[in-house]
């Protein structure tokens, strides 16, 4: 496993992270708790040591504290996000920041966060929405300022909404933010425009989420594809998705000459490519997608070619919508 800086925070984390989204049982269904524990105590042997959870995601926040108590012994660190008070993701425009992340808010949250996880301190706290109106307004920074002194928690982070990367240019330049995650993968290439290089240039560190596009950049979506009844993947490759998805990816793989099947790994290694990125996080409920992903952490990002290539498969949509 290779490691990276997450901005200048002074911590490093590991290049493939655990996003735990899908083992938390709330919107994907077909995790188990004893292979998801399975999957965690792997993704940690070979050295992931950054785990991505939230309040939103179910049971996902007890059984990533659980397994990584039960690993004491080894750097974890675990981000875990606020949900806004209002509930509403993503976060719509002309919202004050009272609506949506004031400061007792904030506070209570990350306290339930600590009881079910049964963790001491988080090592990054993340508001699960954000928009660029906020900044200079209410009282969320101080509110983190406040906890980090406590020693609750060590970093504070944003994650922004689907597919609207400019919007925390303006928090990333003020300075006050050391990560940001965003949705980064070969069809929404958008954050390589301006967040990136801001990123970069103001040192925060960045977290990808969505590097297989909900699955559809694994090569597993097709025309013919369904999903269990309560899955919120149902929605999300509603109609004709699936064969919109299913005709992309074969176009990718035939620019890139690879097999059908390599195609997460060319969508993660894409994804790495970027210097400015820290880390991605994708979700892996078995051990053997995390055996598959970490793999990838090997030193090898895409040749100049394959990008270049790559650079004509963005996709502008939204299917969270």
């Amino acid at each position: 496993m290779r490691y990276r800086e997450l901005g200048r925070s002074g911590v490093s984390v590991s290049e493939i992270g655990y996003g735990a989204w899908g083992i938390g049982e709330s919107a994907w269904v077909g995790a188990t708790e004893d292979e998801s524990v399975r999957a965690l105590h792997r993704a940690i042997d070979l050295g992931v040591n950054f785990i991505d959870t939230a309040r939103g995601y179910g049971e996902s926040e007890r059984i990533v504290g659980q397994v990584v108590r039960e690993r004491a012994g080894d750097e974890v660190l675990v981000a875990t996000k606020v949900p806004p008070k209002n509930r509403l993701w993503p976060a719509p425009d002309g919202l004050d920041p009272a609506e949506t992340f004031p400061g007792e808010h904030i506070r209570a949250s990350l306290e339930t966060s600590l009881r079910t996880s049964g963790l001491d301190h988080f090592d990054l706290l993340q508001f699960h929405v954000w928009s660029d109106e906020w900044v200079g307004r209410g009282d969320w920074l101080e509110t983190i300022a406040a906890l980090k002194q406590e020693g609750k928690i060590r970093l504070f982070g944003v994650s922004v909404n689907d597919h609207q990367p400019d919007n925390a240019l303006a928090l990333v330049r003020g300075g006050v933010v050391d990560s940001v995650q965003v949705i980064y993968n070969i069809f929404d290439q958008a954050p390589a425009d301006t967040l990136l290089p801001a990123c970069e240039e103001h040192g925060v560190g960045v977290i990808v989420r969505v590097a297989l596009d909900e699955g559809g950049l694994t090569g597993r979506i097709t025309s013919g594809t369904t999903f269990p009844e309560g899955d919120w993947r149902n929605r999300y490759f509603r109609d004709d998705r699936p064969a919109q998805v299913e005709q992309r990816v074969a176009a990718i793989v035939a620019e890139l000459g690879i097999a059908a099947e390599d195609i997460a790994e060319n969508a993660l290694r894409f994804v790495l490519s970027s210097p400015a990125v820290s880390t991605v996080i994708p979700g892996m409920r078995t051990v053997r997608n995390v055996e598959r992903n970490t793999a990838v952490s090997d030193g090898r990002p895409l040749g100049t070619d394959q990008l270049a290539a790559l650079a004509k498969h963005r996709w502008q949509r939204n299917f969270y919508a």
